[in-house]
């Protein structure tokens, strides 16, 4: 298969792929998206929650926006998770769901995205930093196993096809041998 062929696939099922996932996720009743959305992240932070690293979500709502796939959704934490539609959040995380992948399974800093300008964080910038610290923290090793090993492999197919979609980045960050 040629190259050019090659990076062309890679750029359509990047570009296709989460308008192929919008309509059946928009056809999902919000309530269990709600509650999908909330035990992911009772599975993700139960360490954190447990050493009660989530105490400065009290009362505070952070909104995420998966722009490609038109998910918004708003959630905080009192000891338990709540997930909400978007009304009125202290800061807004918006980006598509290739990148956030990539943030996910610790292939991307979420600074590097963000100077990029393909992560977007507006509002409270002080709670927006706790927010993205506590992402950080997160040990992906700890993760349980079919939801690392979900990240993982989503994360891994959607770097190679960025990779063969855009060939030129890869001689631009090969290292030089003048």
């Amino acid at each position: 298969m040629s190259a050019v062929f090659s990076a062309k696939l890679a750029k359509q099922l990047l570009e296709f792929t989460p308008k192929l996932v919008r309509l059946p996720l928009a056809t999902v009743p919000f309530k269990l998206k709600a509650t999908a959305i909330s035990q992911l992240l009772g599975l993700l932070l139960a360490e954190q929650a447990a050493d009660g690293e989530l105490e400065f979500l009290a009362d505070k709502w952070v909104a995420i926006h998966v722009v490609d796939v038109n998910l918004s959704f708003e959630v905080s934490f009192d000891g338990q998770w709540h997930v909400r539609e978007c009304t009125a959040a202290e800061v807004t995380f918006s980006a598509n769901c290739a990148e956030l992948m990539l943030v996910a399974g610790a292939k991307e800093d979420p600074d590097t995205l963000f100077f990029q300008r393909k992560l977007s964080i507006q509002g409270d910038t002080e709670l927006g930093l706790e927010v993205k610290n506590l992402l950080l923290s997160i040990e992906f090793s700890t993760m349980p196993a079919p939801i690392r090993f979900s990240i993982e492999q989503l994360a891994n197919l959607i770097e190679r096809l960025q990779s063969a979609a855009n060939p030129t980045d890869i001689i631009a960050k090969s290292p030089s041998f003048n």
